[in-house]
């Protein structure tokens, strides 16, 4: 049977895409236990009960966003990969880190989503959370700091995922930190990934090279 979610994603045009749109930005600025249907419902223009119908209650609703953007980070870091396959460390590193700021900052929801989810009390049981390691141990694997995604050492996961928990901190966090630089968005987004660079790539590249 095919899912709300998946006929949303067919049809960008449909209800059930738009309804889906407006409850990841919703989401992503309230979090789930700050969001309520009916502010979606009135963000969509519709009334609840037709949101009810598209997607049931706000669990149902939540959990298939939180799908949804799991779907979209993979297909981005699909892309990336394919950007950055075969060059030096340094470089790969260099081009990751400009192409999935320049993504999260144009999506911002999905790094809100994910603090929200995985540092915060919104959390549901089901298997969908393991997305999440698994896209951490493939970056370790598409920066050539395992042999497969299987394999990763501890060390490893821990610094790829401190890479991924500082461009998800800048981007969630943009409001609060530009306001402290006092610089204009594009300026901001700039330093960011000036900073990520700055910290990461030797860090990464001088680990490679002992």
């Amino acid at each position: 049977m095919t899912t709300p979610l998946e006929k949303a994603r067919k049809d960008p045009e449909s209800m059930k895409a738009r309804i889906l749109d407006c409850a990841r930005r919703i989401f992503g600025q309230y979090g789930f236990h700050g969001t309520t249907t009916r502010m979606i419902a009135q963000a969509v223009g519709i009334d609840i009960s037709t949101l009810h119908y598209h997607w049931g209650g706000k669990k149902d609703l939540y959990e298939s966003v939180v799908v949804d953007i799991n779907k979209d980070l993979r297909q981005k870091l699909i892309e990336v990969e394919k950007a950055i396959h075969g060059l030096p460390l340094s470089e790969r590193l260099d081009i990751s880190i400009d192409l999935t700021t320049d993504y999260l900052f144009e999506h911002p929801e999905i790094s809100n989503l994910i603090l929200f989810r995985y540092f915060g009390k919104t959390r549901s049981n089901g298997n969908i959370d393991s997305i999440i390691p698994e896209f951490a141990a493939d970056i370790a694997r598409s920066m050539g700091l395992a042999q497969d995604k299987k394999n990763v050492a501890p060390e490893t996961m821990m610094k790829v995922l401190a890479v991924m928990n500082s461009i998800h901190n800048f981007i969630s966090g943009e409001g609060f930190f530009q306001d402290m630089v006092k610089v204009e968005r594009e300026r901001y987004i700039a330093l960011v990934k000036e900073t990520l660079k700055f910290i990461h790539i030797p860090a990464f590249t001088q680990s490679d090279a002992k």
